[in-house]
């Protein structure tokens, strides 16, 4: 996050308006090198009493006379001249996306303006209503510039998301309005995403803005690891914060032996409803045919003993009747079936596919204790859960477990959100659900079907979100991305995917190239409802330095006897 030792300074103007208008870009002329200037720089134009706050998204080379372009000067001209003719006849223009405007009233030296900035102690940022004059200075945006927009990382609830390319000044994301919408991450594989998570993960925790669950599949979050291509140590969340961070491992067994889970969670057949089945239908490859069965089955045995009752059936027993004949035998699919009044070859095969459920190792008959209520009654509390899926990665697994646990979340929050507004209990705790892999949840096919897809259309009100991490933004259902309200994206090299990213907002046409040429690491585009205007930033680092300026102390391994028995004592 080091600034640019060739950067100019923010009272340096680096250039003047030309051209441009409120339906494109304002265009600028250098008059500097434009190699101190980079696409994604944030600058400011002042005129008319006004500020204007945009975004650089393009730098142009440019000539009064092509022949002048066409022709070596520097080789046959005196080296003055060729440089008169570089600042004159020679030139470089800027394209800003202008995003915001604030009125600033008479000049700080006028007389008028004491009695202005008494009456205007604040005044409003603004979208763009207006344009400046001709000529109007253009600077590069100084520290209190981006905190003036971005917020002041002193206040509490900003936090430092990254800084400014050009000079390093913090850029924050204010953390309450942030989780009041969904938001996602993303960016091509090996761009940092992870990293990033954590480092937006820990700054909700230790600002206490919401409960977190981490559906955390590539178990990355909770306890330290491994970077699979530097091989450095990287802290996990539960590491830092030990009593607010409880990691969930699915299934006994799952995780390694040095990593001791707080608790494991198991899944119950009784817990296990149609609905949830029917969301497994792509990764079952159930038939239309399927819910029908499943509603005999719980008219059958109940909606507590389907799954129990159905899976001990067997399919295909037969039995000799008085006659000598083969017929189904009592305790088969196919007696069943035909009690019920459902197609005999459908139940048998529902039966089949549901056994892939059924072995599951975390799936038993009556779960131990209450891991469900527990994982609800610690995010309600205030803690965090990471959910580690351990060894179980493939796709049934994600689907089958984080589709069942949201459902009940769901139930549970839009109770708890009901009787605060009846006036009969407390307001809910705001939740956020980081969801790796969104993808798989919320494709097209089966979006519409997840509880998912209805947390990021319709949880706002009831005090949920969704973090989405990805790699493929394209694949996710365009409803759903389209409720994103703030979107944090690394370089992505799929132009569907850049666009996915870019959709429903009004400035995709100039940010499709910004985004297409962010570096592969620790760059990142901060878009959407979440964040004033775009902007291009360098991330922190997930690394020591990070957690000692959110933490405010030195680690353990840094700090000497004698403070820590002060700390201690104290």
């Amino acid at each position: 996050m080091n600034a640019n030792p060739l950067s100019p300074t923010p009272d340096q103007p680096i250039g003047y308006i030309v051209g441009g208008g409120l339906k494109e870009n304002f265009r600028v002329r250098l008059t500097v090198p434009p190699q101190q200037i980079q696409e994604g720089a944030f600058v400011l134009v002042r005129s008319g009493g006004y500020c204007f706050y945009g975004l650089v998204t393009d730098l142009q080379l440019g000539s009064t006379d092509p022949r002048f372009a066409d022709e070596q000067t520097e080789a046959r001209l005196p080296a003055g001249l060729a440089g008169l003719l570089h600042g004159q006849t020679l030139y470089a223009n800027l394209e800003v996306l202008p995003a915001l405007m604030q009125d600033q009233g008479p000049d700080l030296g006028s007389p008028e303006y004491p009695a202005w900035r008494k009456a205007n102690p604040n005044p409003p940022l603004i979208p763009v209503k207006t344009i400046p004059l001709h000529h109007a200075p253009v600077y590069l945006a100084g520290a209190a510039d981006v905190a003036e927009i971005f917020g002041n990382p002193e206040e509490k609830g900003n936090f430092v998301i990254g800084a400014t390319r050009e000079q390093g000044h913090p850029v924050c994301l204010n953390l309450e309005k942030f989780i009041q919408r969904s938001s996602g991450i993303f960016g091509a594989t090996g761009t940092g995403k992870s990293f990033l998570t954590r480092i937006l993960l820990a700054g909700l925790i230790h600002y206490n803005a919401a409960s977190i669950l981490i559906f955390d599949m590539h178990n990355e979050y909770g306890f330290d690891d491994v970077a699979s291509d530097t091989k450095k140590r990287v802290t996990g969340l539960r590491t830092k914060f030990p009593d607010r961070v409880r990691v969930v491992g699915l299934g006994r067994g799952s995780i390694r032996t040095d990593q001791v889970p707080d608790f494991y969670l198991e899944i119950g057949m009784n817990e296990i409803t149609p609905a949830d089945i029917e969301m497994l239908s792509r990764e079952l490859n159930l038939k239309e045919t399927t819910p029908t069965t499943l509603d005999a089955l719980v008219h059958s045995f109940g909606r507590e003993r389907w799954f129990i009752e159905f899976m001990q059936l067997r399919p295909g027993a037969v039995v000799d009747n008085e006659d000598g004949k083969k017929v189904p035998a009592p305790d088969s699919v196919e007696a069943w079936a035909a009690e019920a009044g459902v197609n005999a070859m459908a139940a048998s095969a529902l039966h089949s596919k549901l056994q892939r459920v059924k072995n599951r190792a975390y799936v038993v008959e009556k779960a131990e204790g209450d891991a469900l209520n527990e994982i609800i009654r610690s995010l309600q509390a205030g803690k965090h859960i990471v959910l580690s899926f351990g060894n179980y990665e493939s796709d049934l697994d994600y689907l089958l477990v984080t589709n069942l646990l949201t459902r009940r979340i769901r139930e549970k929050w839009e109770e708890l959100t009901n009787q605060f507004r009846g006036h009969s209990g407390p307001e809910p705790r705001p939740l956020v659900i980081a969801v790796e892999e969104a993808h798989k949840l919320l494709n097209r096919e089966i979006a519409a079907q997840t509880t998912f897809s209805t947390i990021a259309r319709e949880m706002r009100k009831y005090y949920v979100t969704l973090l989405v991490i990805d790699q493929r933004p394209s694949q996710i259902y365009d409803e759903v991305m389209s409720q994103l309200g703030t979107r944090i994206s690394g370089w992505l090299g799929d132009d569907s995917d850049i666009q996915a990213v870019l959709s429903g907002l009004a400035e995709r046409d100039a940010l499709r190239g910004m985004l297409a040429r962010l570096q592969p690491r620790e760059e990142v585009l901060l878009l959407g409802w979440g964040v004033p205007m775009p902007m291009m930033v360098r991330s922190r680092r997930y690394d020591e330095r990070f957690w000692q300026e959110l933490l405010g102390r030195r680690s353990l391994s840094e700090r000497s006897t004698e403070d820590i028995l002060k700390d201690l004592s104290g």
